[in-house]
């Protein structure tokens, strides 16, 4: 018999069902429901662990690869990327905060809470990241400038070396470990989700923040298409039908390293040179998360409302501006973008560590592929308009 291979997204759905219905076998002593809780607050730490690693591993090499006009190239594509997670996430906020209200009503915040607590962990391990998200971020930036230059010098074989196998151990991890381990991650929180009585009122809330999430991913992925033909007097309509293929590859693969070569033969398509195309897609894949944080910060406002507390602009604005310099870097793994968002997260009155930390952890990745989708979409706009950028004027004040 042949036998039938299940994508991750179907494996997430497959863990919520099983983990509601687990949560409610109420017969069962709290120990037994405790096994999975703890297994998946054990992936949770290895996770937290595990991001820094992933944020060094891709990005350190992606920016020692480049080339001539790099550091300009650089400079302008990473300024882009964060001006782009700029503006959608206040674009997505706007939208959810006002919009949100309309199905989510305060008196909501009981139901919500659930009925009993949450179970705690049976025992856990004590595993601290070897650094933070922000230090991750300012070292790969850092040691990927200073290895390219070594580059152009004719040295720094023995650096890019190291860093080239130590990203293709991260990739070992994360096809190995890491994403086979997702389904069980998200089964033990929705077991704890389903004990507290919980579930329920979250899910008939997060399925219309879904709608919204994806309603604007959407519409901003069009508008970044429509600006970049504008400036390069191409058809955006055409650019949009280009990218379905790569849309759809990364709703399939949750993936956006999975969407590189689809979307290098749509950069092609589009009329993008090899040059930029070959350095702008596997860099973005990495750097550029318009979609992320779109989920991100739609998600973090729809629990700040189901739990009646504040959300007001200038809370949400610095949350923002620190998300977007995180998620600069967040890999594209799945969960990236959501792990490189937690140590912020205090900063609007959440703990990571908590249950809405692991809530929010739940929810994003569920839905993490139509996220993906939209960045990947989003790096072929840029790669448009980095490709007349370079031409026009970084290739020829160079030569």
């Amino acid at each position: 018999m042949k036998k039938i291979k299940l994508g991750l997204v179907t494996k997430l759905l497959i863990a919520i069902v099983l983990g509601i219905i687990f949560g409610q076998l109420t017969f069962l002593p709290d120990f037994i429901i405790e096994i999975p809780v703890t297994i998946s607050a054990l992936f949770s730490s290895l996770l937290s662990f595990i991001i820094p690693l992933m944020i060094v591993g891709f990005v350190v090499i992606g920016i020692a690869d480049l080339t001539q006009g790099a550091g300009k190239l650089l400079g302008i594509t990473t300024l882009m990327s964060y001006s782009s997670t700029l503006i959608a996430g206040v674009i997505a906020y706007v939208v959810a905060f006002n919009i949100f209200p309309l199905f989510i009503d305060a008196s909501l915040s009981k139901a919500v809470i659930g009925e009993k607590a949450s179970l705690e962990p049976l025992f856990s391990i004590p595993l601290e990241p070897l650094m933070d998200v922000t230090s991750a971020i300012v070292f790969s930036f850092m040691f990927g400038i200073c290895i390219s230059w070594l580059k152009g010098q004719g040295k720094g074989e023995t650096m890019y070396s190291f860093f080239s196998e130590f990203s293709l151990i991260i990739t070992k991890l994360l096809n190995s470990l890491i994403i086979p381990g997702l389904p069980i991650f998200i089964f033990g929180n929705f077991v704890n989700l389903s004990y507290t009585g919980s579930v329920f009122s979250i899910l008939a809330i997060f399925w219309k923040v879904f709608i919204v999430v994806i309603s604007v991913q959407l519409i901003l992925v069009s508008l970044f298409f429509i600006i970049a033909g504008i400036y390069t007097k191409k058809n955006p309509f055409t650019l949009i039908k280009n990218q379905i293929p790569g849309y759809v590859t990364a709703v399939g693969t949750q993936s956006s390293a999975a969407t590189i070569p689809v979307n290098l033969e749509i950069a092609k398509k589009n009329g993008v040179s090899t040059q930029i195309r070959e350095f702008i897609i596997p860099l973005c894949a990495t750097i550029h998360l318009l979609g992320s944080i779109v989920t991100v910060v739609s998600c973090v406002t729809a629990v700040l409302l189901m739990y009646n507390m504040p959300v007001h602009f200038g809370m949400m604005a610095g949350f923002i501006a620190m998300l977007g310099v995180a998620m600069v870097a967040a890999p594209g793994a799945p969960g990236g973008g959501i792990m490189s968002a937690l140590p912020f997260m205090t900063m609007v009155g959440i703990d990571p560590t908590g249950v809405l930390g692991n809530l929010l952890i739940t929810l994003y990745l569920t839905q993490d592929s139509f996220g993906t989708a939209a960045n990947v979409s989003g790096d072929n706009a840029i790669a448009v308009i980095m490709d007349k950028i370079y031409h026009k004027h970084i290739l020829k004040k160079t030569n």
